[in-house]
């Protein structure tokens, strides 16, 4: 009962030879009229000027800027950086002025789309805010409970903190991305097979009271699911772990009722440092040491790091050790994202 049933039948019998040649020429002509029709709409679009589109003071206005932006104003206009703004500037020289909005065809690497995409960012810039602000709006549900943006920019300093099976590390990052403090703690009694509130209270309680003051504590939120069985000891110990450092912290550090002990999602750190491989999260200790070299090699780094501390921390997070600092470099990432994404409106 319900299987089903197959009859073989050899390619080469002769009744099934029409029907074979039927669903091929069907087949083919589906295509044929795909690509027809594909290319009748690409021939309309490119026969139809793209001064068309716009009124007479719209192609004025553009043809204002494309005429007298300098390449670095030409590259905030949308999909003009890198080459687009350079074949603009040197078509100009070469041609003079743009007469009208179609000549944009004749510019290297623009299309049709490309050249109408141009011209609407340049008549209306303010898209681009309406989608950051969009954006920014879907950011903040990463972070639980949803503080107000003028809270969050007027943070001073935050305590990120990442923790494990067997350790906790913080990171206390500024909002000029300085950090002031950076460790972790070995947690030895986790993770033992017995889940004693009274040992978890004595270790997080040791670890909160070494913890500087900030403005907010950040606490990783694990995207481990419950629906596995096989993974629900880890995920009972990091909603254990996370669940008293919400309260230790909130009782230790909470202002006027306020709420300064927030959680964000880990799985949403990943993505802003591009650490996803599907729903994994990959390591991020190379990046770590990537910046903790550019504090030193470069002008404007984009993290600072203590100048006396930064051969300490390349030695702690030397890849000849047995057990990898994940959670430390982990902690310092979640600081990054946290003010790049919801301070410093890095949204691009």
């Amino acid at each position: 009962m319900g299987r089903r049933c197959f009859l073989q039948v050899p390619f080469g019998s002769s009744w099934l030879q029409p029907l074979y040649l039927l669903l091929c020429h069907n087949k083919s002509t589906s295509i044929t009229q795909l690509d027809s029709a594909s290319a009748v709409k690409n021939f309309k679009e490119e026969n139809h000027a793209v001064d068309d589109l716009y009124s007479t003071e719209q192609r004025s206005s553009i043809l204002q800027v494309l005429n007298s932006a300098s390449e670095e104003e030409l590259c905030a206009v949308k999909l003009m950086r890198g080459r687009k703004s350079i074949n603009v500037i040197e078509y100009r020289n070469k041609h003079g002025p743009f007469q009208d909005l179609h000549s944009l065809l004749e510019v290297p690497l623009f299309q049709y789309k490309t050249a109408v995409q141009v011209c609407n960012f340049i008549l209306n810039p303010l898209a681009k805010e309406e989608r950051k602000k969009r954006k920014m709006k879907n950011i903040v549900k990463y972070i639980k409970p949803e503080i107000e943006r003028e809270r969050l920019k007027a943070a001073n300093s935050i305590v990120s903190i990442v923790f494990g099976s067997r350790k906790i590390a913080w990171a206390h990052v500024n909002k000029h991305l300085a950090v002031q403090d950076w460790q972790q703690v070995e947690c030895t009694v986790f993770m033992k097979g017995v889940y004693m509130p009274t040992v978890y209270l004595e270790e997080i309680s040791s670890v909160v009271s070494k913890l500087p003051e900030a403005d907010f504590y950040i606490l990783e939120k694990s995207g481990l699911s419950a629906l596995n069985a096989s993974l629900f000891p880890m995920m009972l110990h990091l909603r254990t772990v996370e669940a008293m450092l919400h309260a230790l912290l909130h009782k230790t550090y909470s202002q006027d009722g306020q709420y300064k002990v927030l959680s964000m999602a880990r799985s949403f750190v990943g993505k802003y440092f591009g650490l996803m491989v599907g729903d994994a999260r990959t390591s991020g200790i190379d990046l770590v040491k990537q910046f903790l070299s550019e504090s030193v090699t470069h002008a404007k780094p984009r993290v600072n790091f203590p100048r006396d501390q930064v051969i300490n921390y390349k030695n702690v997070l030397s890849s000849n050790k047995q057990r990898r600092d994940e959670e430390l470099c982990d902690s310092l990432l979640q600081a990054i994202a946290f003010y790049e994404l919801l301070i410093l409106n890095n949204t691009t």
